[in-house]
């Protein structure tokens, strides 16, 4: 049975923020009315479907109960494309025996318990209304309300522009247009995974960019736009996180998101180079990138470095205004970095690199239909033949010319877990995780070495505040235990001979039959 497609652009703000937008002269229609949802979800004790990436819920709506099943949609940032399945039914439960025909079908067969329970439910105030925009026709639905879960509610508070003919681009440009009167943001989560991430605990926590599905048989093309699209995904989830609780793993994970997105644009620049646009977005990732590093920097400082110099000697005096002082710079820091989140130069970014994956000319470009499988192959290789050979000797390098061995292990990396999943055969698989398992080790090490630079640098930034003229200077002792922290750390990189350990796991690596041949 072929499923229906449901095409849905979500946006998201907070819930001040909506009232606005129901007066918007591009929402007004004459059909626009207003309901209340009262949504419950179910699954197996297992969560069998949510695992295979379905939703079952029952919505009553006035006088009607409808039961749905949504497939995902993988990646999802903003727009989501996904199967809808949808009968009206007469009681509480779901009926079974209307999900014959559809995926679910299999998945509950396979359980070890197709038995079905309410997990948690949202009730939600929806205004609808339909209009045209450009050429398209699409059902505008503005969505207040919360998700309702035994572990606690969270409040929801969503524009949902569903296309009925037309284009994507035009839902894009619809959303732009309702950007400059609110602040909206693209939604990465359905209230579905709302819900299942409430009763998770998952909804305020960070999250690393994980595993995502990429077909053997995509084009060069499709593969890109999967990968962009599946590290916005990890941005925006970690953005949320970060303005909600100012965790510092989020705004790390924010870092690598981005760095992550930079490597895509560079192991996919052969298919990018025509569209003029692509290299404007990515030195406007880059240019945005800045502000979080000086923040990540600070809080590796603080968090990991300064603690175990405070411990080696809790006696140097200056070790306490050294932390104080850097603390004060990690707020500055911070602000500087909310002040870019809460922008509408940084919403308007993530809108505009969502429109150009989907809509941009690069997809009419040369080279973009050519298989993925062989487009991967040639760029690793090149990868590692520049790793092999700048890393060669990694011990006697100098450490700018080891941080760009690391920027190349990076990429490297990056694109042996974009790329993994385009060799599923066993053996390529088993090579693949010893591969990844080395790249790795690798760049822990070059890592921690770059951390010892991050420090020398703080301290250099020290010593420069000591003679300037803005702001209080440094305390002489304040700068002795920068000094004496930064000698510490090199001592203890030469104990556990950082330099040999990483010169090391390079020759390792390069040694390794490549999972892509």
């Amino acid at each position: 049975m072929k499923a229906p497609r449901e095409i849905e652009l979500k946006l998201v703000c907070d819930g001040p923020d909506l009232t606005p937008l129901a007066g918007h002269p591009l929402l007004q229609a004459e059909d626009a009315a207003t309901s209340l949802l009262d949504t419950t979800y179910f699954d197996t004790a297992g969560r069998d479907l949510h695992a295979a990436g379905l939703s079952l819920r029952l919505r009553r709506e006035g006088d009607r109960t409808i039961q749905t099943l949504k497939s995902a949609a993988p990646a999802a940032i903003g727009l989501f494309d996904r199967g809808e399945w949808e009968w009206d039914v007469a009681g509480p439960e779901p009926d079974l025996a209307l999900l014959a025909d559809t995926p679910a079908a299999a998945v509950l067969d396979d359980a070890k318990s197709s038995a079905l329970s309410p997990l948690f439910r949202t009730v939600v105030e929806r205004s609808r209304r339909s209009i045209r925009h450009g050429a398209s026709s699409i059902v505008a639905t503005l969505d207040t309300g919360r998700v309702e879960t035994e572990a606690g509610d969270a409040p929801l508070c969503e524009v949902e522009l569903e296309l009925g003919d037309g284009s994507a681009a035009e839902l894009f440009a619809l959303a732009s247009a309702l950007g400059e009167s609110a602040p909206l943001r693209l939604g990465v989560l359905s209230k579905g995974e709302r819900g299942y991430a409430l009763i998770d605990e998952r909804l305020h926590k960070p999250s690393k960019s994980g595993s995502f599905a990429l077909d053997p048989e995509v084009s060069a093309g499709e593969a890109f736009a999967a990968v962009a699209k599946a590290c916005l995904r990890h941005l925006r989830l970690n953005e949320d996180v970060f303005r909600h609780g100012r965790a510092p793993e989020a705004l790390h994970q924010m870092r690598v998101a981005l760095r992550r997105l930079r490597s895509a644009f560079s192991l996919f620049k052969s298919l990018l180079e025509q569209d003029e646009k692509a290299e404007d977005l990515r030195a406007a990732i880059k240019r945005v990138t800045e502000p979080f590093g000086t923040a990540r920097n600070l809080d590796v400082f603080l968090g990991e470095t300064l603690p175990g110099e405070i411990e080696r000697r809790p006696g140097e005096a200056g070790l306490d205004e050294l932390r104080e002082r850097l603390s004060a710079e990690r707020e500055e820091a911070y602000a500087a970095v909310f002040a870019i989140l809460d922008g509408s130069a940084w919403r308007g970014l993530i809108i505009d690199l969502v429109v150009w994956i989907e809509t941009g000319a690069w997809r009419a470009g040369q080279g973009g239909d050519r298989p993925a499988r062989d487009f991967a192959a040639t760029v690793l290789e090149r990868l590692r033949r520049r790793l092999k050979k700048r890393g060669h000797h990694l011990a006697r390098l100098e450490p700018e010319e080891r941080h760009q061995v690391r920027i190349v292990a990076k990429k490297l990396r990056y694109g042996a877990e974009f790329f993994g999943p385009l060799f599923p055969e066993k053996k390529a698989a088993k090579r693949h995780k010893a591969f990844v398992g080395a790249l790795s080790d690798l760049q822990d090490h070059l890592g921690a070495l770059n951390d010892l630079s991050t420090a020398h640098q703080i301290a250099d930034r020290l010593v420069a505040a000591r003679g300037g003229e803005a702001g209080e200077p440094p305390s002489g002792a304040a700068l002795f235990a920068a000094g004496l922290t930064t000698a510490d750390a090199e001592a203890d990189a030469r104990a556990g001979k950082l330099v040999e350990k990483a010169d090391a796991a390079q020759e390792a690596l390069v040694d390794m039959r490549p999972f892509w041949r």
